[in-house]
């Protein structure tokens, strides 16, 4: 646990979010569920939970390539990164297992083609699309972190990456269609059994917060890059999925594809790594 006794009454905000985003990498490496942060350095504002968010963005050891995202509210606001590492394609994919099975939730990817700077004039919905390169079927990996028993809210998880674990990136689907996707038939086939649901974008069309994100980062000095992914909010809610056992996914009238997810290694070395790196450079 980190040691926040350091910090006194007076401690930077800064200070607080170091120690902060340290504690929450720390628990990713060693895949262990924790309780809520130190009240020291827990969140209690928006600024607060966002702040700790970019600065375990600075502190993981591989890049962002992605965001899951969604509408903001008038006292959310809903976005996460997606590491390199944790990023797959292909037919294959890994997940820090619950009870020895995966968690995850069906939505669409948009791709980018081109880079959106970070710039003071915001980006109309044309400038957006231009710059998109395509649109996939992608199913976001899922991982509670905090201990179930934990009291919790909306800002610790925001603060942790809203439960993101990574993203299995699809075959490309239409775009015409992917943008008209308001709601569709998913099936999931899995050891002979078909689960059936009743998909419904929660924010109408999946480009909607596409189109938020683009703006909210470059508004605060990020901008996207060429080859980056964006998911944009699930279309069932969470799907438990066996381990190890080929699963065939169906977006009616969009597109098909099979995966089979494996569970990663017990810690994460390179997050370890980093963090003794760190730790050595500070003394």
């Amino acid at each position: 646990m980190t040691n926040t006794s350091s910090l006194g009454p007076k401690g930077t905000e800064a200070d607080k979010s170091r120690l902060a985003a340290a504690e929450l990498l720390r628990s990713r490496a060693g895949h262990q569920t924790m309780g809520p942060l130190p009240d020291a350095i827990r969140p209690c504002t928006l600024d607060q939970a966002l702040a700790i968010q970019r600065e375990l963005i600075r502190q993981h050891p591989e890049p962002v390539v992605g965001w899951k995202c969604a509408l903001p509210s008038v006292d959310k606001v809903v976005l996460a990164p997606i590491f390199s590492g944790t990023l797959y394609r292909g037919s294959a994919c890994a997940v820090v297992p619950e009870q020895g099975r995966a968690w995850v939730e069906p939505e669409i990817a948009f791709v980018l083609a081109a880079d959106l700077a970070a710039r003071a004039a915001a980006y109309t919905p044309a400038e957006v699309d231009a710059a998109l390169g395509s649109c996939h079927m992608a199913l976001e990996l899922v991982q509670h972190r905090y201990a179930a028993d934990a009291e919790v809210g909306f800002l610790d998880q925001l603060a942790d990456g809203l439960l993101n674990q990574g993203l299995f990136l699809g075959p490309e689907i239409d775009r015409v269609a992917a943008f008209q996707c308001t709601a569709m038939a998913i099936h999931f086939l899995q050891s002979g059994q078909t689960q059936s649901l009743a998909g419904v974008h929660p924010n109408q069309f999946p480009q909607l917060p596409l189109y938020w994100l683009v703006n909210y980062l470059s508004q605060n000095g990020v901008g996207l890059r060429a080859g980056q992914v964006i998911i944009t909010g699930t279309y069932a809610g969470l799907i438990e999925v066996p381990l190890a056992r080929p699963v065939q996914l169906h977006y009616q009238g969009l597109g098909q594809c099979s995966l089979t997810i494996e569970a990663r290694p017990a810690q994460d070395s390179k997050i370890l790594q980093q963090q003794q790196q760190q730790q050595q450079q500070q003394q």
